[in-house]
């Protein structure tokens, strides 16, 4: 099903779930959208019992290419602009957003902006500033998109691929990129949050975390022992176990 959201039709995944219980959104990664997610949702709507909803920003997966170049700012136009309007469209109030990398930095901001409108945030892999470490990974993965089946594996996920990857490796690596920054959302943020980093997250340091809980009071984190930059794929059932653990609190008392 697709959502007209900012200006451009996106694609949604929606699950039920029981209805005193709160929504989930997920905000996929910077390479993301709903197929790459794989059967993650499904499980987390059965673990949980809340509806989930996923959905594919402009460029990716089955949603809208993009229009043009994408600006450093893109992720607090996506938190402020588009994922107001898919809430509102879709009726959810106080969600939990679930974000992850890009989609958690998303999520912070998003918080951070309207402090009164989340349940709670569950940050995997979240970025708050620019990292040496990021940018090495990155450009590592335009040389992959050059010389390696990238391209086609990606294909997979999403129609317009080129969109996709571009709007995605273009803007981290526009040396305008450098000076972003969300840690004064994050400041701004009231609600319950859950951290979650892989140990060897290959495209961010604890530095990341470690910022985040000095600003944010009502926020824990957990690095998961041997996981990369995706934990709820290395670590799937232990993800979903101290999600499930989370959101039956927020449950109780959101």
């Amino acid at each position: 099903m697709k959502i007209v959201a900012g200006d451009a039709r996106l694609e949604t995944l929606q699950l039920p779930g029981e209805p005193d219980r709160p929504t989930i959104v997920l905000l996929h990664e910077g390479l993301g959208s709903v197929a790459h997610w794989r059967e993650f949702p499904q499980r987390l709507a059965a673990r949980t019992a809340c509806s989930v909803v996923a959905y594919s920003r402009r460029g990716y997966g089955e949603s809208d290419p993009l229009a043009g170049p994408r600006e450093p700012d893109y992720m607090q136009r996506e938190a402020t602009e588009v994922l107001p309007d898919l809430l509102d469209a879709l009726a959810i109030e106080r969600p939990i957003l679930f974000g992850h990398s890009d989609g958690a930095s998303i999520a912070i901001v998003y918080a951070g902006t309207f402090p009164d409108r989340v349940r709670g945030l569950i940050l995997e892999a979240p970025h708050v500033f620019v990292e040496e470490l990021s940018l090495r990974s990155i450009a590592a993965a335009r040389q992959a998109w050059e010389t390696t089946d990238l391209r086609a594996r990606l294909s997979r996920y999403h129609a317009h691929v080129e969109s996709a990857f571009r709007g995605w490796n273009d803007a981290w690596l526009d040396p305008r990129f450098r000076d972003w920054n969300i840690e004064a959302q994050a400041a701004q943020i009231v609600c319950p949050v859950l951290v979650i980093q892989g140990e060897r997250d290959e495209y961010g340091t604890p530095a990341q975390v470690e910022s985040i809980l000095a600003r944010t009071p009502g926020a824990a984190a957990w690095i998961v022992p041997g996981a990369g930059h995706s934990p709820h794929r290395d670590a799937q059932d232990e993800v979903l176990d101290r999600v499930a653990t989370f959101v039956a609190t927020l449950a109780v008392t959101g």
